[in-house]
């Protein structure tokens, strides 16, 4: 699809209450375990019958089909979490246009001959969007913002997958909500804007990893498509029907099991993050690629062929494919424990951390920084590589320096495994944080200070002699 020019949201109010609608009305039943996805090209496609639910392999046919009669330069705007309610309720569809937060969507999809709107997509079908995108464009994802885009030079012949992550607020203040939404906006609006200048043809989707309420209220919503006005039939008040689904939201989350490789029928390995992620540096630009999903989750299942583990040495290895441009990579943690004379007791290092694409290796040193007692896990919310390190490259000439890795809410525990759950967690958070220290220090200056005037004023001497001013004054001689 060619570059679209954004249109003000004043030209099509109609239009984006009408679209708004049935968006609505396609998504009915009960269950909220889904997103909508977003597509604009220039090509028409088949919207699913009302209240289907769009899988994993009936995605990859709609984006299979927009790929092949439309531009392969991808720009996918993907939110943290989105339910269609957030359009419903942010996107100004019962009348009140100018508290819209969706202008530059709005323009987006209105200037575009046939956009593809699918109201309910289950949400592992759009946590796997990216691979499949790749696959068809046979191309590694660019994470990026509109600072580094506008650095870019896309080519139409050469296909391109940009992915620009956006946050979600999920707290229970709405107007928190609204204004990330809103700010969300204007980045899609910048991107748009840049690749108009750029004049590139480009295909794009907006969607969620995982929708923002879990569950919908069974009240009937009644919506007027085309009309002046629009009814919302619900029991109790605006605020108190949001707390109620941040709560089923709170209830309901879902926690991953961590990986585990077991020796026989004995777990040696527990690994578990929130998120794990490596970039490498490519033609002076950072590319990530997250493993998380890939790595965790409900039905995934990592290979760890190449693991091992003994009383002395451990070793986990995740095995990827087609992962920044490595059609096989490696993700190696490597760990050992070992008597300590001076401390009379064991301990567990995580030695080294190799990253192994197409065969080539790149190692971080980690045995200085991670370590815990033997019969603990180590925890660590944050390990990285290049932003206060706890993971350093071998050497200067290692591959690694072209690396990056980065663990968020990281834990693992190699050795003394009792079940499938971690032992006790040492955490890499000392006691003495740099903000202790600070708030110690200024306490040590004040009350140096204060020791100091106190000080002073002890060494105040009264005078021995005062003038009366009724009487004689007083004379002093000088050789008194």
């Amino acid at each position: 699809m060619a570059s679209r020019r954004t249109v003000q949201r004043s030209r099509f109010p109609a239009a984006w209450a009408v679209l708004l609608g049935l968006l609505s009305l396609l998504h009915v039943g009960k269950g909220g375990e889904q997103v909508p996805l977003l597509l604009w090209t220039s090509e028409g496609q088949s919207p699913p019958t009302a209240g289907h639910i769009v899988g994993q392999q009936q995605l990859a046919s709609y984006l299979e089909k927009a790929l092949s009669v439309g531009p392969r330069n991808v720009v996918l705007f993907l939110q943290d979490k989105m339910s269609i309610e957030d359009f419903t309720m942010y996107g100004g569809a019962f009348g009140n246009k100018q508290d819209s937060v969706f202008p530059n969507l709005e323009g987006a999809l209105m200037s575009s001959s046939s956009p593809l709107v699918l109201p309910s997509v289950s949400w592992p079908a759009s946590n796997a969007m990216i691979g499949q995108l790749q696959d068809q464009l046979e191309t590694s994802p660019l994470y990026m913002d509109p600072e580094t885009l506008s650095q870019l030079r896309l080519n139409a012949s050469s296909p391109a997958l940009l992915v620009f992550r956006l946050p979600y607020g999920i707290g229970a203040d709405l107007v928190s909500v609204k204004e990330i939404l809103s700010g969300n906006d204007e980045v899609i609006g910048q991107v748009l804007s840049i690749m108009k200048t750029q004049s590139v043809p480009y295909t794009a989707i907006y969607t969620a990893l995982q929708p923002s309420r879990v569950s919908q209220v069974s009240h009937p919503q009644v919506f007027t498509v085309g009309g002046g006005r629009s009814l919302l039939q619900a029991r109790g008040g605006y605020r108190e029907r949001e707390r109620e689904r941040q709560q089923r939201i709170k209830e309901r989350a879902r926690i991953y099991a961590p990986v585990e490789f077991k020796e026989g029928e004995n777990t040696c390995i527990l690994l578990w993050a929130k998120r794990l992620s490596v970039g490498i540096q490519q033609s002076g630009y950072w590319e990530h690629h997250d493993l998380t999903p890939s790595t965790f989750g409900e039905g995934v299942s990592p290979k760890l062929h190449g693991s091992s583990c003994d009383k002395t040495k451990a070793k986990l290895v995740l095995n990827y494919e087609n992962v920044l441009g490595c059609s096989s990579f490696k993700l190696i943690f490597a760990m050992s424990q070992r008597h300590y004379k001076v401390s009379a007791r064991r301990w567990f290092t995580l030695d080294a951390v190799e990253l192994e694409c197409n065969g080539t290796k790149a190692t971080f040193n980690g045995s200085r920084n991670i370590y815990a007692p033997a019969e603990y896990s180590y925890r660590c919310e944050s390990v990285t590589s290049f932003r206060w390190p706890l993971l350093i490259p071998r050497s200067p000439k290692d591959p690694a320096n072209q690396w990056r890795v980065s663990f968020e809410d990281f834990q693992i525990q190699g050795f003394n495994v009792s079940g499938s759950d971690f032992s006790y967690a040492s955490d890499c958070a000392g006691f003495f944080s740099p903000g202790i220290w600070m708030g110690l220090m200024t306490s040590l200056l004040m009350v140096l200070v204060l020791t100091y005037g106190l000080h002073m004023i002890m060494q105040l001497r009264t005078m021995d002699r005062f003038d009366d001013p009724k009487g004689p004054a007083i004379s002093v001689p000088q050789t008194e």
